[in-house]
């Protein structure tokens, strides 16, 4: 699944491109995950005026309302100037004066859905209980800590689950509490101080790491150029059980967390 590193990264591959477009024509293909929630001739005429993200969302401002873009499980976005003729799993194209934006989606959990503004009540349930940005001015240390003080799973399903801070996926969660030397499995609230402060770098550190090496490509991403990521090749932890740790040479070690895959050092990472 594409996460937060991907989607920004998708977004920085044709934002800039497609601001200021005119919406010509839109197609729809199979049915998504939800509705478009509107007619889509409905949207010819409007203007693309920015793209933005939040959390796993990309946000499609226009002249008058917005598209909210996920892209699921296998979903991918490109921007071409010139699209060839839609495949059996391309079920959204916007035409625009500057490219056609069209959403590849095998597996069809993607979705594209408009809302009249992000007050809209459309837009509140996708986005209104969703945590801070991790890369944001908003993702204020001491909130942190008193939210996790309050918690009592285990810190990386606290991660995952996207009210305390948004975006921390599966890879980039096991990634972090490596580099906090926390064990996944740890209960958030018996996290001491310290360890909290460490986390909180770490999110931030290896989020923006992973954005600048264009993310993670596990199976098929590539941004909107298609092109393909590289963080992957340089994780600690993620996709390593059995091979010895970077740091003290112990097998790093795979368990089950909520039907998620995680990984850790059994030495590095204690309880």
């Amino acid at each position: 699944m594409p996460e937060l590193p991907e989607v920004e990264v998708t977004r920085l591959s044709f934002a800039d491109r497609i601001a200021g477009a005119q919406v010509l024509a839109v197609r729809m293909g199979k049915p998504l995950r939800w509705p478009l929630g509107c007619a889509p001739e409905s949207l010819v005429g409007r203007t693309v005026l920015q793209v933005r993200r939040r959390g796993k969302y990309l946000l499609v401002d226009l002249s008058d309302g917005l598209l909210l873009l996920h892209l699921g499980m296998s979903g991918s976005l490109s921007f071409e100037s010139q699209q060839p003729p839609a495949r059996t799993h391309d079920h959204f194209d916007l035409t625009t004066t500057r490219g056609t934006l069209r959403l590849h989606d095998p597996r069809r959990f993607g979705a594209v859905v408009f809302a009249v503004d992000e007050g809209d009540a459309v837009a509140q349930k996708l986005l209104g209980k969703l945590g801070v940005e991790p890369l944001g001015d908003q993702f204020d240390l001491k909130v942190f800590a008193q939210i996790l003080k309050k918690r009592k799973g285990p810190i990386k399903q606290v991660l995952l689950g996207g009210d305390v801070v948004v975006g921390v996926g599966n890879i980039y969660a096991s990634e972090a509490l490596f580099l906090s030397a926390i064990r996944p499995t740890t209960r958030a609230q018996r996290l001491s101080h310290a360890r909290i402060t460490r986390l909180h770098t770490a999110v931030r550190d290896v989020l923006a790491r992973a954005v600048e090496k264009g993310g993670s490509t596990l199976r098929d991403f590539s941004n909107a150029q298609g092109e393909s990521g590289y963080f992957q090749l340089e994780a600690m932890v993620y996709g390593r059980e059995g091979m010895a740790c970077k740091v003290c040479a112990t097998p790093i070690q795979s368990i089950r967390q909520g039907q998620r895959s995680t990984f850790f050092c059994p030495s590095c990472q204690r309880p």
